[in-house]
């Protein structure tokens, strides 16, 4: 099989939508064996969506999960750009005011990647920031 036979093959095996949901479902398994408890999944605020809010000990970590095939590579963590980190930013308000608040917050991003053969590698980015200072 060639490599744009199997390409073909993975991507009508994966539906963009069920590889997001596979590679959350992933991202979720990594935080609970990292001893974290998952307190969302998929959590909507109007248009705003955090794919996963995470409680890391007495931290509250909100998780954009990418997932890509191996040829799209390493494009997750960049394709959170401007508007991602907009989004982001004000999903998690908006779940800081529903809870009243958390003294201890981090974003991550894990980009999962579905290797040839069915392989899956994750790549953590903890603590991004969203903005630079002079960016407000």
């Amino acid at each position: 099989m060639s490599w744009h036979e199997l390409r073909r093959w993975l991507l009508s095996c994966f539906k963009p939508q069920t590889l997001g949901e596979r590679g959350e479902r992933l991202a979720e398994k990594y935080y609970r064996n990292q001893g974290c408890t998952i307190l969302a999944r998929n959590w909507r605020s109007g248009v705003d969506e955090l794919d996963l809010v995470v409680l890391d000990g007495v931290v509250l970590v909100f998780v954009e999960v990418k997932t890509r095939t191996a040829d799209w590579g390493g494009a997750g963590y960049r394709a959170v750009n401007y508007r991602k980190k907009r989004a982001l930013q004000r999903a998690a308000m908006a779940w800081l005011r529903q809870i009243g608040g958390a003294p201890h917050t981090r974003f991550d991003v894990i980009e999962v990647m579905v290797c040839q053969g069915g392989t899956v590698r994750l790549l953590q980015h903890r603590g991004i920031p969203l903005f630079r200072k002079h960016s407000f």
